[in-house]
């Protein structure tokens, strides 16, 4: 079986929402998660803290580099992930609507190499 990554891209706004609105979405994904280890797809998951919260380290250089958050501006971002197993690229799409659906958010697939 294949391995493929989900990410879910999240608008940065979803930090800000309080944990009393967010809950249902909390729930629906846990169920999810639950119905993934019942069909033998799951691998892995986990959400992301805040992009500014994040710190870059660049070791590209001379020296190591080390700063507060991505600098980024962006109007999406990654929020969080699951790392399944499908047979294909068709049951991963599949799996993949589901997740959207749970999260409320666009999913980003791609193939995955653990190794």
């Amino acid at each position: 079986m294949a391995q493929y990554m989900l990410s879910v891209i999240v608008d940065p706004s979803v930090y800000d929402m309080p944990l009393e609105e967010a809950q249902p979405q909390f729930d629906a994904t846990g169920r999810f998660n639950d119905e993934l280890k019942a069909e033998g797809s799951w691998v892995f998951a986990g959400g992301l803290g805040r992009a500014d919260e994040a710190t870059t380290v660049d070791n590209t250089g001379t020296e190591v580099i080390v700063t507060d958050g991505p600098f980024l501006e962006t109007k999406e971002l990654l929020g969080g992930f699951w790392v399944i197993e499908a047979p294909d690229l068709d049951a991963a799409l599949k799996i993949a609507a589901r997740a959207s659906k749970v999260c409320e958010a666009k999913i980003e697939i791609r193939t995955y190499d653990g190794a």
